[in-house]
């Protein structure tokens, strides 16, 4: 009878032991096709520089997996040590919000390959980026034409490009605003204004702020947002 009751013991603490929930808020899983052997490392930005919040080493097996806790839905970068020079595909920013996240890429194209599923705020980023993207192209053809016209001492095709090229900034920025307006229950609005349009007329950013829903506003970038809006109005009104 004791040694029945020993085994069931055992059972009931193993059964608890395995369902034990993790402490984490967050959890980033996913697998880089073709690295077998290196470190990836789970960074944020904290005073301008990115810190390591996890780090993870790869052998053998492509498939990765990270928990952590985080106070708010936030800009994460995934960055792979390739163990060779540092290029511009080595780090994979990605907005993490409490659940699950998941990362699916390749070696060979870190950044390019990536896809990333399981944060709403994340998908409304990748959707900012596709339409901006044709902001940054349109303007490194002028960057290009301005070129041109400079060995040529074109003053008066200079003249017109810088206007084409502040066409293009404006647009740029009145889409941010737009896009920061229509999506204001998310963190991505107060991100997109202190990371993307800083610098946009106070108007702007004031129209942000207030179409922010509490729980955005509370967040670290609602909090970033306001905290800008003050500085901007302090530094204006001297």
């Amino acid at each position: 009878m004791q040694k029945i009751t020993i085994a069931l013991l055992t059972i009931v603490l193993f059964g608890s032991c395995s369902e034990k929930k993790s402490d984490k808020n967050l959890e980033i899983s996913g697998t880089i096709k073709g690295f077998k052997k290196g470190t990836l490392y789970i960074q944020k930005i904290k005073d301008t520089v990115l810190v390591a919040l996890d780090t993870i080493q790869i052998n053998g097996d492509s498939n990765f997996i990270s928990e952590l806790n985080i106070d708010s839905p936030e800009m994460l970068y995934l960055f792979i040590d390739r163990g060779v020079t540092n290029s511009v595909d080595n780090n994979l920013p990605f907005f993490a919000e409490p659940g699950k996240i998941k990362i699916e890429t390749s070696l060979d194209f870190f950044t390019s390959d990536a896809k990333i599923s399981g944060s709403k705020n994340h998908e409304l980023y990748t959707e900012y980026r596709g339409v901006v993207s044709r902001f940054v192209d349109q303007d490194l053809e002028i960057v290009k034409k301005k070129f041109d016209a400079l060995k040529s001492k074109n003053d008066k095709v200079m003249e017109s490009l810088n206007l084409k090229q502040d066409a293009i900034v404006k647009r740029k920025y009145l889409y941010t605003t737009n896009f920061a307006v229509n999506h204001s229950d998310y963190e991505i609005a107060p991100y997109l204004a202190v990371a993307e349009i800083y610098d946009i007329n106070l108007k702007y950013l004031d129209t942000i702020d207030k179409s922010m829903t509490p729980s955005v506003s509370k967040s670290l970038y609602g909090k970033q947002l306001k905290d800008l809006i003050k500085e901007r109005k302090t530094l204006e009104n001297k």
